[in-house]
């Protein structure tokens, strides 16, 4: 293949694609187990960390313990189980020096469209930056930008927003010239941002006057000490080669047990969960109203505070609770179908995420365009009848990261296999007797609003997603390779 001038696109063995967490980590893996192998990190924006550069808001933080959503390979140095998002960004920076992977992120480039050739044994990229558009061809194509939208958060069509007085911003397009000091505050939403944001703003220099957390249905909220007691007496007593892996293994097992009881023994975490909120909020408080979901713990995502600072600022009297449905906007607030009236100058709209596999890129197979709903996901990280492709998606149940690694570690260990069988293609294959699943079986209204977009999971092993992660490390670091797996040998050649 040549470009329009005729000029032959640079190759490369892989490309991935972000440098968030999942891309920086990615990479690591590939650049120390297979430093021969040539490699580029093609990022959209102008900084890597992902997440963690992009989200500007108060108090932005990490929901899981950094113990478990930092490295495997490069542990987090601190014993900060909830880090705050420069923290966070910085150990991904450190992270990315560290291992070289700095050297190879080009910056400023969107993928916008990847084309399959099996003629050619390739994926041929379209990139776009600000100097135009441009080419590039790799042999494998790993997608680590995650699966929300960058350029947009999700506000519903709130009736009669625009006659709002105050100030709107969605916490994913934060203003950081944003004044709220002696401001009336409403939050909108009741996920791990806005349990972030509400005690966020009620402290410091420069605090809001009051916040009021609105939520249509409330979250489970746990508190968690902001640092990890056993992380801290380890680390005084043992080498760190040796303690990392003790509070990574104790963590995993504490999030594991946590979900598995709670969707085991619903009933049981309910009360455990009600009984600390009860302890922690002021007398007569209405527990059952604002912290009672109407579903059971963990089928949607529970929200984690630091030294309990949310029921510590309602306690305070600096914050409230308020659950409801909007009526509408007016003027001065929102009204809501009770009639009460909240008084804001400023509106936060912490309503979610939209998701966007592959960055909104359009993919194709030999000119044929692939639909996400009509494919299957192998392994929760390849599509059926997709070649030498793997994409991202990590634990919506425990910290991202530790799927990541786990699947940075499996296509290390494909490519091995492949080296040593001749092999250059790898490409799932859909067993027609997978009866069809949703690829994510999560009630968050984020996950909802796009399962239909998404590709499909299946009934059975190598289609299902386990949501696992002792289940996960078992098989993609031991399981057979060649299972629902077409290979083919290399029979193009490709310029170096």
């Amino acid at each position: 293949m040549s470009t329009a001038d005729g000029a032959v696109p640079e190759h490369l063995d892989v490309v991935i694609v972000g440098a968030g967490l999942s891309g920086i980590g990615t990479a690591c893996h590939l650049s120390t187990e297979h430093p021969q192998r040539s490699y580029a990190v093609l990022e959209a924006r102008e900084d890597l960390g992902g997440t963690w550069s992009l989200f500007r808001y108060p108090g932005i933080r990490s929901d899981s313990d950094m113990h478990t959503l930092g490295f495997r390979f490069r542990p987090w140095p601190d014993s900060v189980a909830l880090a705050d998002g420069p923290s966070i960004l910085q150990y991904v920076r450190d992270t990315a020096a560290e291992y070289g992977v700095d050297r190879h992120i080009r910056y400023g480039r969107r993928v916008t469209a990847a084309a399959w050739s099996s003629a050619e044994q390739r994926w041929d990229l379209t990139v776009s930056g600000a100097a135009g558009e441009e080419h590039l061809t790799c042999s494998f194509l790993l997608w680590c930008s995650g699966y929300y939208r960058y350029d947009q958060g999700y506000t519903p069509d709130f009736p009669a927003i625009e006659h709002f007085g105050g100030t709107v911003v969605h916490p994913q397009l934060w203003d950081p010239e944003l004044d709220y000091a002696d401001k009336k505050v409403v939050v909108i939403g009741s996920g791990a941002t806005a349990v972030t944001l509400v005690p966020a703003m009620t402290q410091g220099e420069g605090r809001a006057a009051h916040v009021t957390q609105l939520q249509r249905t409330p979250s489970y909220v746990l508190a968690i000490g902001r640092t990890d007691p056993i992380a801290e007496t380890l680390s005084r007593w043992l080498p760190a080669r040796i303690a990392d892996p003790i509070v990574r293994a104790k963590n995993i097992a504490q999030l594991t047990a946590l979900y598995q009881i709670s969707q085991r023994f619903p009933g049981f975490m309910k009360g455990v969960l009600r009984k600390q909120a009860v302890a922690q909020l002021p007398e007569g408080y209405e527990v059952d109203t604002h912290f009672n979901p109407p579903y059971n713990p963990w089928d949607q995502r529970m929200c984690m505070v630091p030294n309990g600072d949310l029921f510590k600022a309602i306690k305070r009297g600096d914050a409230d609770i308020v659950t409801d449905r909007i009526d509408t906007f007016t003027e001065h607030g929102i009204r809501l179908a009770s009639g009460q009236e909240l008084e804001a100058d400023i509106v936060i709209t912490a309503t979610g995420l939209n998701l966007q596999l592959f960055g909104g890129a359009t993919l194709t197979v030999d000119d044929e365009p692939v639909r996400l709903p009509d494919t299957m996901a192998y392994k929760g990280m390849m599509l059926s009848g997709v070649p030498n492709l793997v994409f991202m998606i990590g634990y919506t149940n425990a910290s991202w990261t530790l799927k990541v690694d786990l699947v940075a570690e499996y296509f290390c260990r494909l490519l091995r296999w492949m080296d040593a069988h001749g092999q250059a293609v790898a490409t799932p294959e859909r067993d027609p007797a997978v009866e069809e699943r949703p690829l994510l079986d999560f009630e968050a209204g984020y996950v909802q609003r796009s399962i239909h977009e998404l590709p499909r999971g299946g009934d059975r092993k190598p289609w299902t997603l386990a949501m696992n992660y002792a289940i996960d490390a078992v098989a993609l670091r031991r399981g057979d390779l060649k299972e629902g797996m077409r290979f083919e040998p290399e029979r193009a050649t490709i310029p170096a």
